[in-house]
């Protein structure tokens, strides 16, 4: 999943490498020479596979900065920091942004993108969840703990 325009931008450029490498595959350049064919179009699919992946994970970033996206029912705890991601993208914030509302670092929303929230705390997620306009089920109250 891409989670800032950073990796958005690599993306994009990792999108235009593969898809050049994959014409020259395809033309039959770059070392098909004396490859067997079979080698030969095992890399062409390789490379398409992997140009396929990348351009979904853009595609999908790009709706969600559109704001196509909905909340649906959390299924998986482990879904929560996707789910957290991907509306403060919908919300067209950055990381940066995220922060100031929270009254954070932009660092500690970084850490906790790349971390997928591991080190917050419940309360902490609650907060994330408000600040992005995420509606929370009753489940979903953390008791008197505090944010260490």
């Amino acid at each position: 999943m891409i989670k800032n325009e950073r990796q958005y931008r690599i993306s994009k450029a990792q999108a235009s490498r593969f898809r050049r490498t994959l014409e020259e595959l395809q033309q039959g350049g770059r070392a098909a020479e004396g490859l067997h064919p079979r080698i030969a179009q095992a890399q062409i699919d390789a490379v398409a596979s992997q140009l396929t992946d990348l351009e979904d994970e853009i595609q999908d970033y790009e709706a969600l900065r559109r704001g196509e996206f909905q909340v649906g029912q959390l299924v998986l705890v482990d879904e929560l920091a996707t789910m957290l991601i991907k509306a403060r993208i919908a919300n067209r914030l950055s990381q940066k942004d995220l922060a100031q509302r929270l009254g954070l670092k932009e660092q500690q929303i970084q850490q906790y993108e790349a971390t997928d929230y591991t080190s917050a705390s419940l309360r902490r997620l609650q907060e994330v969840a408000h600040a992005l306009g995420v509606e929370q089920d009753r489940d979903f109250q953390p008791s008197a703990s505090r944010e260490p």
